[in-house]
């Protein structure tokens, strides 16, 4: 399919630079089976649910993987700045970094401030490998807990390129910018569907009889990227890791046999358990990378409802929800919640989406 059939205009008013506070009272259109849209609140969603479904969180945990550095061992010490995408193992790390010209292998990039932590006051890395579009290998001199210690002193969150290029990242979006089930530390984006999410809210789904489950995908920095490729056949998605417990795994697939359904807070979490499915949609205990890539003509095997954010045009995300609701659905859908004020991206409000078809 051309990648110019999901893109759409959006008025950089629609972008929204703070979280709503409290968390549930942001909006959330939902759009249903037929096409039909609604306008309501995330504080609502108890009522588009049954007694007996299964809501699936990610309670992957975003790290402060911004980090600020310079060269240094030539004659220049040019000005340095990676975000961490990937963990490969305990001291190295695969990174973007800016300006990436920069830097070659064998180069040694130095974070932080002299004098400040890491005992030593910096922390550095050497370039062991240089890839396409800003990618690096970097290997640090720190390895295992000292290097994840080092890493969450120097480093900041890394707020999507469509915020921090607006406003300047402050001590707020330290606790904004992660989900209330954030639980093990590895992603450097947030789940934001799960941003929505307060006690009250469980609490009023609980009391409604529905469940909660946790899986964990600790999404990597390709969730932010446009899909450039003129076809969608030619986009490379990035692997991220997950796991699905036995114990999640088992109780999803009891609640769908007693005629629960599963819903998915976030694409993340949908990503994840259509990687764990088999083809009658039984979920199987997951532990491992998933680099899967869904667009319109795939068949779901999992999942029965999505609660998600608006999404960047062209985007892997905007594919997906397309897949899973329509795509000329998902472009009505899109076209009133521009017209009606609701706000994009991560820190936006919801839709909650339907199974449907084009």
């Amino acid at each position: 399919m051309r990648t110019d059939l999901f893109d759409f205009d959006l008025p950089a008013s629609s972008v929204a630079l703070r979280p709503a506070s409290p968390r549930d009272c942001a909006r959330m259109l939902v759009v249903q089976p037929d096409g039909v849209l609604r306008d309501h609140v995330i504080s609502e969603l108890p009522n588009w649910l049954a007694p007996g479904d299964q809501l699936v969180v990610n309670d992957t945990r975003v790290i402060a993987a911004q980090l600020s550095g310079r060269r240094i061992g030539r004659d220049t010490e040019p000005k340095i700045e990676a975000t961490l995408i990937k963990r490969l193992d305990g001291s190295r790390w695969q990174a973007l970094v800016r300006p990436a010209k920069k830097l070659a292998a064998g180069d040694t990039v130095r974070f932080g401030n002299e004098g400040r932590v890491c005992l030593l006051g910096h922390l550095d890395a050497e370039v062991e490998a240089k890839g396409g579009e800003g990618e690096v290998t970097l290997s640090f001199s720190f390895h295992g807990p000292a290097l994840d210690q080092a890493i969450a002193d120097l480093g900041r969150p890394p707020l999507p390129p469509y915020i921090a290029s607006k406003r300047t990242p402050d001590e707020r979006d330290a606790s904004d910018y992660q989900t209330m089930f954030a639980a093990t530390d590895g992603a450097v984006a947030a789940p934001t569907a799960g941003l929505h999410f307060t006690p009250q809210l469980e609490s009023a789904l609980r009391e409604r009889g529905i469940g909660l489950q946790r899986i964990t995908l600790h999404v990597g920095a390709g969730t932010f990227l446009p899909v450039k490729a003129d076809d969608i056949a030619g986009h490379r998605m990035h692997s991220e890791w997950g796991s699905i417990s036995s114990a999640t795994a088992s109780a999803l697939n009891e609640a769908r046999v007693n005629g629960g359904r599963i819903v998915a807070v976030g694409t993340t979490s949908l990503r994840l358990l259509e990687s764990a499915a088999a083809e009658d949609g039984t979920i199987a205990p997951f532990e491992a990378e998933t680099a899967i890539f869904i667009t319109p003509g795939y068949r779901f095997r999992a999942v029965d409802i999505l609660l998600t954010n608006f999404h960047l045009p062209r985007s892997t995300l905007f594919m997906l929800v397309s897949a899973f609701s329509g795509l000329q659905t998902m472009k009505q859908a899109y076209a009133h919640a521009i017209a009606a004020g609701y706000r994009f991206y991560s820190y936006g409000d919801a839709c909650l989406l339907f199974r449907g078809c084009d």
